[in-house]
């Protein structure tokens, strides 16, 4: 398993829940490993019951593993673009 925490900028996760157009955002520690992450993610979805991630300021966000769309994991870009252009 890779290490939970490095250096590099914080990561943000964003997840998706079934039945809703809306997502949870998600803004871990700045030392915080991407692929571990993913890993913990994978490991929850195997296990069942609660995908349990804890934020940058200590809060913990449990979603059951049953309600996940989808999990996005990176860091956040500095520009995001919205609309059509190129």
């Amino acid at each position: 398993m890779a290490p939970l925490f490095y250096e590099e900028e914080h990561v943000d996760v964003r997840i998706g829940i079934t039945q809703t157009s809306k997502e949870l955002e998600v803004v871990l520690a700045d030392d915080t490993n991407p692929d571990a992450v993913r890993e913990h993610v994978e490991s929850a979805i195997t296990a069942g019951g609660t995908l349990w991630l804890t934020d940058r300021r200590g809060r913990q966000v449990g979603v059951p593993v049953d309600k996940l769309a989808y999990v996005e994991v990176g860091s956040p870009e500095t520009v995001r673009r919205i609309g059509f252009g190129g």
